[in-house]
């Protein structure tokens, strides 16, 4: 069995992954695993932008406040003030690197999104994931400690633990790399976990095919807690349209004045205001729900979101991607409204982490969306994702180049004597697709308790289906992926049947108010 040897293992390859690769590269040699190509993840998808105080009359206790409110009484107050207090210099670390964020009369342009009360969202027109991404990707590239190891999925990470060694930490890990259709070990003293969040559990999502949850499900087989996992944020604005798949329209259409109405068959109406006083700039938890019951109300597919109103060149210099894609679908912004419904959009919960990216697995971090650091509590406010990727990077390079020297440990050979079934393939597709249906259905943006029960009933008959395939054959992407999104979906579950309230992103029938006092819901994996 190929083997490689490290000082830190990354598995991941976006804003967080990258970040933390070039912060330890000085002085470390660093590998970084991706399951698909360098910018396959969430981060090159991410439009709005990445939130920082730096207008006059902002100010960190107004950006704390604002996330707070969002988060609906469920975010650490520790960690949000020790992001909002590191993004500024977040921004300027990624000027320095070259990132071609707008600008205004000589100054970054600032907007603004829903939830937040002062313009504060640093963008790059309305791509800034995919400017950030190109930019890290060329510096990456170009640093010789860098080791890129792309079209490699994590199978599981190896503890001390599970080798019987006095050291219970990680000691590194199992990856099936695709080339040679071989498992392949890697070891280091140091492992961080930054591959996103589990969008592709459900049937509708804007994100990419790689959000399936792997970090999330090998920290909890490896002996993680995880918290908050029913906090799923539903973004309210992905683009309804045969030939466009998981195609997010910007919060800052709304940020800058887009309208949401019902189609001209159900009235024609502006809706947002008879829902919340803040109308479109309202959290994404409100707005999801307002055109989740409009559509039920009338019946509809979808919304509109309607940006008409402001002048052509306005939208083509603010816009311009979105701009393109619709017209490329024959939708015309600047002359009528989009189409959108809500979508899976962002795993609020994760890997319990604290202010170094540490989980609970001595040498094992957390990082970006995989991790559940406090800072969005029940609800995500609009770009503190990114921020967040980027302090907490360099947080966790900062322990690791501080932390004690671990003893590294030989890994055990991949036991690859199981058979390759000509059936297995077709089985996985149909597994794969009846968990997003039956995920959308009862674990969606509406829940209730029986929901939820019939979800928990179908997602044990899938483990023991799916745990059979691994057990018994050769190892592949797609069943890895299938065997994560199965893991995930039953945390996802647990932790609703948890929470008895609404609260945020989880919007239970049965427990409609909010229950006072609340706390994070977290779950520990069963003890060998």
């Amino acid at each position: 069995m190929a083997s490689h040897d490290f000082d830190v293992l990354i598995v991941g390859s976006g804003l967080a992954g990258l970040s933390a690769a070039l912060h330890l590269a000085p002085t470390h040699r660093v590998a970084v695993l991706t399951k698909r190509a360098l910018n396959d993840g969430s981060s090159a998808w991410a439009q709005g932008g990445i939130a920082a105080v730096l207008a006059a009359g902002d100010s960190f206790d107004a950006h704390v406040q604002d996330t707070l409110v969002a988060g609906a009484g469920l975010c650490d107050p520790e960690a949000t003030r020790f992001v909002v207090e590191h993004a500024p210099e977040a921004i300027a670390w990624l000027r320095e690197l070259g990132v071609p964020f707008s600008e205004e009369d000589g100054d970054l342009h600032l907007t603004r999104e829903g939830g937040h009360s002062a313009r504060r969202i640093v963008h790059v027109t309305d791509a800034t994931g995919a400017a950030v991404q190109q930019v890290l990707i060329e510096r990456v590239r170009g640093t010789p400690n860098i080791t890129l190891f792309e079209h490699h999925t994590l199978v599981d990470l190896v503890t001390g633990t599970k080798l019987g060694l006095a050291d219970p930490g990680c000691v590194g890990l199992y990856a099936l790399d695709d080339a040679t259709d071989e498992v392949v070990a890697f070891r280091a003293p140091h492992t961080i976990l930054a591959t996103g969040g589990a969008g592709k559990v459900y049937l509708y999502t804007t994100n990419p095919d790689t959000a399936t949850g792997d970090g999330i499900a090998a920290a909890w087989r490896a002996g993680c807690r995880v918290s908050n996992m029913e906090f799923i944020q539903f973004h309210p604005t992905c683009l309804y349209h045969p030939h466009a798949k998981s195609f997010l329209i910007s919060e800052a259409v709304r940020g800058e004045g887009g309208l949401l109405k019902l189609p001209e068959s159900a009235g024609g109406t502006r809706f947002m205001p008879a829902h919340d006083e803040r109308a479109e700039l309202a959290p994404r938890d409100v707005v999801a729900r307002a055109i989740d019951f409009e559509m039920k109300k009338h019946g509809l597919d979808c919304v509109l979101l309607d940006i008409s109103h402001q002048p052509p060149e306005f939208l083509q210099a603010h816009f311009p991607n979105i701009l393109a894609r619709c017209l490329a679908l024959g939708i015309d912004i600047t002359r009528e409204p989009i189409p959108v419904v809500p979508a899976a959009h962002y795993t609020c919960g994760g890997v319990l982490s604290d202010l170094s990216g540490r989980t609970d697995i001595a040498g094992l971090y957390a990082i970006g969306e995989t991790a559940c650091t406090g800072l969005h509590g029940a609800n995500r406010l609009a770009s503190n994702s990114l921020v967040e990727c980027m302090v907490f990077a360099r947080a966790a390079a900062s322990a690791i180049a501080q932390a004690p020297v671990r003893e590294r440990a030989d890994l055990p050979a991949w036991d690859d004597s199981r058979v390759t079934d000509a059936d297995e393939a077709v089985v996985i597709s149909h597994n794969w697709d009846e968990l997003r249906r039956f995920m959308w259905d009862y674990v969606g943006i509406v829940r209730t308790n029986k929901r939820l029960e019939r979800a928990s009933h179908r997602i044990a008959l899938l483990q023991a289906e799916i745990q059979e395939f691994y057990a018994n054959f050769h190892v592949t992407r797609d069943l890895l992926e299938l065997r994560n999104l199965v893991q995930v979906a039953e945390l996802i579950v647990r932790c609703a049947q948890a929470r008895h309230e609404s609260r945020g992103l989880h919007f239970s029938r049965d427990y409609p108010s909010l229950a006072e006092p609340t706390a994070p819901t977290v779950l520990a994996p069963p003890v060998d």
